[in-house]
């Protein structure tokens, strides 16, 4: 196990003291002992003063001492230098945009090295996927915007030059057209303020029941029409929260499983759990592989590119669940459901009032 830095330095310190004062000792009585007599045959210690020899002895056992621990103190020096030396030069190359640098120490660092390189390259690996999410979401929301914007487009060209008959129903169409593009931006607006900490919430004391029991109400004919078939076990969760934002939420999971588990059993659960407030989701549908579950809250990720424009989806939903889950000081999972399916869990703080909430909606 890497030794502890302050540990070191000082046994480092007493020991250079001990090691000079040594050598020094040892030089003197060896020197008076034997090499006194080799000089000066004819003379005793007893009768003599203090020689030239004498104190020219003294200095060199003094240099010798002096630079015996000042090897040591480099070597020390340089174990510990070299750790920030490696930090300094990663760091370096991300600031020139090279986000896959990692700091690499050399063996047998001291245990605050270690720990200093350990949590910079998890500094650094999150930069990394933060920026590689980035240009995916820039890629991504072009892409997302480009179809309805071109499909909106053609059909007001075409109206323009007379293609289009200006019929209601071609006028429900393009305002259908702008709606989702409504929908897309309001997303990614949610995303934006809840990745900065500046998600507005409106607190209220509600039951998270009743609450699911809105989000289930509204979107019931749509369950039905894909088939789905809806249980749930609905105990009362009282908790200190903004209605709008965690309604949003449910309906999103909703959504979710009404496009990826169509004709699937759907079974949802409130509860209270310790100090936490807990909903919970689970469909009996295609479900998704580990490694797809860990990148299912991923802005506009998707199991299949193609599924979400085919069912409507943006690829958000999830990512605002979490978001949303978040602002309330509190997280959201996916968990895989047996013995086929997918379940998604929010959790919440049952009292604690979040950073940023009031009573009275100002954040």
């Amino acid at each position: 196990m890497p030794a502890n830095l302050n540990a070191r330095i000082s046994r480092t310190i007493v020991g250079l003291t001990l090691i000079a004062a040594l050598i020094v000792s040892l030089g003197l009585m060896a020197y008076f002992l034997f090499i006194y007599d080799w000089i000066y045959p004819t003379e005793t210690l007893d009768g003599t003063g203090w020689r030239t020899a004498d104190s020219v002895m003294v200095l060199i056992l003094l240099a010798f001492g002096l630079l015996t621990a000042s090897w040591i103190g480099w070597r020390l020096a340089r174990r510990i230098v070299e750790p920030l030396k490696s930090v300094g030069g990663a760091a370096r190359r991300i600031a020139e945009g090279n986000f896959s640098a990692r700091a690499e120490g050399p063996y047998g660092s001291f245990q605050e090295a270690v720990d200093l390189q350990a949590d910079f390259n998890a500094m650094a690996e999150r930069l990394e996927r933060a920026e590689a999410e980035l240009a995916y979401s820039n890629s991504a929301i072009a892409h997302e915007l480009r179809t309805p914007l071109t499909i909106l487009r053609g059909r007001l060209q075409g109206l323009s030059d007379g293609v289009f008959d200006p019929t209601p129903e071609t006028f429900d169409r393009l305002i259908a057209h702008v709606d989702h593009l409504s929908a897309i931006v309001e997303e990614l607006r949610t995303l934006a303020l809840g990745n900065a900490g500046r998600l507005e919430l409106s607190g209220a004391r509600l039951d998270l029941a009743e609450e699911v029991e809105a989000a289930l109400s509204g979107l019931e004919a749509e369950l039905a029409a894909s088939g789905i078939t809806v249980t749930h076990a609905l105990a009362p969760a009282l908790i200190f929260a903004d209605r709008m934002r965690l309604r949003q939420a449910f309906v999103a999971v909703l959504e979710n499983c009404r496009r990826y588990a169509p004709h699937a059993g759907v079974h949802i659960e409130t509860m209270v759990q310790g100090d936490q407030v807990l909903f919970r989701c689970a469909d009996t549908g295609p479900g998704l592989a580990e490694e797809e579950r860990a990148r299912a809250f991923d802005r506009f990720w998707r199991a299949d590119a193609s599924r979400g424009r085919n069912h409507g989806g943006s690829g958000l939903g999830l990512s605002i669940v979490r978001a949303i889950a978040r602002a309330h000081g509190g997280e959201a999972r996916v968990l895989p459901h047996e013995p086929t399916g997918l379940t998604v869990e929010i959790r919440l703080p049952k009292q604690p009032l979040p950073k940023g909430m009031t009573d009275d909606g100002r954040s």
